[in-house]
């Protein structure tokens, strides 16, 4: 499926006392998400300083701020992605891993994978493949109830799996422990998302199957096709769109995606 988005952000904070800010808001071109046009505008912050994201993914952006900052960021990409059933995909087995894929293999600090081993062999052990993988988001989906609240920057994969209740960042934390504890790479994703519930920055995993990463929601609230990556990384800590090293309050934070024609006009009767 092709489509054509624009993505939109806007950050505004009051920092008081000066702090350095990295952001990561700004989506990474890519083969299935090609840049048209972007650009990120920094007010009360500077100089910017920019660096590249985990395995060579999007970008970061260096800020010292103080004071009301605001940050905002304007892209379109074509996005074409084939979202093809994962059931039937194959498991690249370990040794034959791509050197930058391994280390998804391993528990982080918010997806103990570790932890999850006996469940997952338990639950899923009996399923090959993909299969296992949709079984594990199909139980997510089924068994996790999304809401608003529930858990905070510091809840981890096994804190959501007792509490059964997160929002999109505790449904990817479960997905990728569930799937390493099965031996197979999951790595965290943010994306903007098109028809996302209310708009906000979204958190997904990449699955390795049948020799590359596949986007999956356990949450099921946006489709993948609509899928528009920023950053990827081992959890939560990694795909962060905005770390503050100091304090902050939050003003005002907002997220847009449109689906939009070649002239740049919304899609009429589509968000």
């Amino acid at each position: 499926m092709l489509m054509r988005l624009r993505v939109e952000a806007n950050l505004t904070y009051q920092i008081d006392d000066p702090a350095d800010v990295l952001l990561a808001i700004e989506a990474a071109p890519m083969e299935e998400q090609r840049l048209i046009d972007d650009g990120l505008t920094v007010r009360g912050g500077g100089p910017l300083r920019t660096v590249p994201g985990d395995d060579g993914i999007g970008r970061r952006t260096w800020v010292p701020a103080h004071g009301r900052f605001e940050a905002d960021y304007r892209g379109t990409f074509v996005v074409e992605r084939t979202v093809a059933p994962i059931a039937g995909l194959g498991v690249t087995p370990r040794n034959e891993l791509p050197a930058h894929v391994i280390p998804y293999l391993w528990p982080s600090r918010f997806c103990e994978a570790d932890r999850f081993v006996a469940f997952v062999v338990r639950e899923f052990g009996h399923l090959p493949g993909g299969a296992r993988v949709q079984a594990m988001a199909d139980w997510i989906r089924a068994n996790i109830a999304y809401r608003i609240g529930a858990s905070h920057e510091k809840t981890s994969a096994v804190d959501t799996f007792v509490a059964r209740e997160g929002v999109c960042r505790d449904f990817a934390h479960v997905m990728a422990a569930f799937t390493r504890a099965a031996g197979i790479p999951a790595r965290l994703v943010s994306a903007y998302a098109w028809q996302l519930d209310p708009p906000d920055f979204h958190a997904v995993v990449d699955v390795w199957l049948d020799g590359r990463w596949r986007l999956i929601d356990a949450s099921g609230l946006a489709p993948t096709e609509g899928l528009v990556r920023i950053a990827v990384g081992r959890d939560a800590t990694d795909i962060s769109f905005m770390t503050i090293f100091g304090y902050a309050q939050l003003v005002h934070q907002q997220v847009r995606v449109t689906r939009v024609d070649e002239a740049g006009e919304p899609v009429r009767g589509e968000a």
